[in-house]
């Protein structure tokens, strides 16, 4: 279990051959091993309001994949974004993977959030419940405190699931944390690699 100073950057990078997710861990910038992430002062964070997450009785679950976002409650301060916590965070993906209660083609942790490419298989469990057990157990557990509730978006048929994989996983890049998206070791892919989208 986490003590709460556990949670403090490392200034050791992860040793060579570390695995994660299935992946490979490479070097980390060294900002983002300090913990020397910041955002810009003058940018604001709204407050978001309550989002509705049932799934409407004609949507099949099973075949569905949904963008998921979750925050922490403190912004701006890495907490994700460190080898042992996202060792063990991507152990409880892991986990959820392997009991069938979600298939995660992209888990991408952020320093103060995580993006994920999830779908569910068609059960009495709601999107919602799913999420909400995870972060309870993972706020018990390892101490991380996130905002109350998600952002969730089921992508539809017209949408390309190609290009929201791109949009997570170009998301490093966007934050100036690494120069490619493919340096970037805090992202789990439930089979091992690139998911391999048709569109």
């Amino acid at each position: 279990m986490f003590e709460r100073d556990s949670l403090a950057p490392s200034p050791l990078l992860p040793p060579a051959g570390r695995v994660w997710g299935h992946r490979s861990a490479m070097s980390l910038p060294i900002a983002c091993v300090l913990g020397a992430f910041s955002y810009s002062h003058g940018m604001e964070i709204r407050q978001r309001r309550t989002l509705p997450h049932e799934v409407p009785w004609w949507v099949d679950s099973q075949n569905e994949i949904y963008f998921i976002t979750i925050n922490c409650k403190e912004r701006c301060r890495n907490q994700l974004a460190l080898p042992p916590v996202a060792e063990r965070l991507f152990e409880t993906v892991r986990h959820r993977q392997e009991r069938f209660l979600w298939w995660p083609y992209l888990f991408l942790l952020m320093p103060d959030h995580l993006h994920a490419l999830l779908s569910f298989p068609a059960s009495h469990k709601p999107v919602k419940g799913v999420i909400s057990k995870w972060k309870e157990w993972t706020a018990k557990e390892f101490g991380i405190l996130w905002q109350r509730d998600f952002f969730e978006h089921r992508l539809r048929a017209e949408e390309s699931r190609r290009e929201k994989a791109d949009y997570i996983l170009q998301n490093p890049v966007r934050r100036q944390l690494v120069t490619c998206c493919e340096d970037w070791p805090f992202v789990y892919f439930a089979d091992g690699k690139w998911p391999n989208f048709d569109k």
